[in-house]
C-alpha cells in the first residue's frame, strides 16, 4: 500500500508541476500580449494557446487536488454520523469518483483518437487537438486511482 501511494503522490505532484508550468505560461502570454497590444503588436494565436493551457492547468491539477484534500468539502451532516456511515459515505462518493474519471477519461481518449484520424489542428496556429485530449484522459485515469488509493486508506482505517 504504501509504494502505491508514493507512486500515486509521485505521480499526482508531476502532473501538478505541468499544471502550474502552464499557468506560469498562460499567464506571462497573456500579460505579454496585453502589452505588445498596446504598441500594435499583438501575439497571434494567443487565445487558442490560453485555451490549451487553461485545459492543462485544469486538468492537470485535479489528482493532487484530491490526494492532497485540497478541494471544498462541506461535512455539515455526515459528520455528525457514526464512523462507520461516515465510511461507507466516503467510500460510495469514491465509487462515484471512480465511475465518473473512468467515464470521462474514456471518453477523452476516443476522442483524441478521433481528433487524430481527422487530423483536427487550432485554426491559427495549427496546433493539433490530440495530445490535449490524451493528457487530460491521463489525468482523469490518475484521478480514478487517487480515489482508488483513498478506499483503500478508509478501508485499513487510516482516512475519514
Amino acid at each position: 500500500m504504501r509504494r502505491f501511494d508514493s507512486a500515486l503522490t509521485a505521480a499526482s505532484r508531476v502532473l501538478s508541476v505541468v499544471a502550474g508550468a502552464a499557468l506560469v505560461f498562460l499567464m506571462g502570454l497573456t500579460v505579454l500580449d496585453v502589452a505588445l497590444r498596446g504598441l500594435r503588436h499583438p501575439i497571434v494565436g494567443t487565445y487558442e494557446l490560453v485555451a490549451y493551457a487553461g485545459a492543462v492547468v485544469i486538468g492537470f491539477s485535479l489528482p493532487l487536488a484530491a490526494k492532497s484534500r485540497s478541494h471544498i468539502y462541506v461535512d455539515v451532516l455526515v459528520a455528525r454520523l457514526p464512523r462507520a456511515a461516515r465510511d461507507a459515505i466516503a467510500v460510495l462518493t469514491r465509487l462515484m469518483v471512480i465511475a465518473l474519471f473512468a467515464i470521462i477519461g474514456w471518453n477523452l481518449v476516443k476522442y483524441g483518437l478521433d481528433l487524430r484520424r481527422n487530423g483536427e489542428v487550432s485554426l491559427t496556429l495549427q496546433i493539433p487537438f490530440y495530445p490535449v485530449a490524451f493528457g487530460l484522459a491521463l489525468c482523469s485515469f490518475v484521478q480514478c486511482l487517487v480515489s482508488v488509493g483513498e478506499i483503500l486508506s478508509i478501508a485499513g482505517g487510516r482516512r475519514e
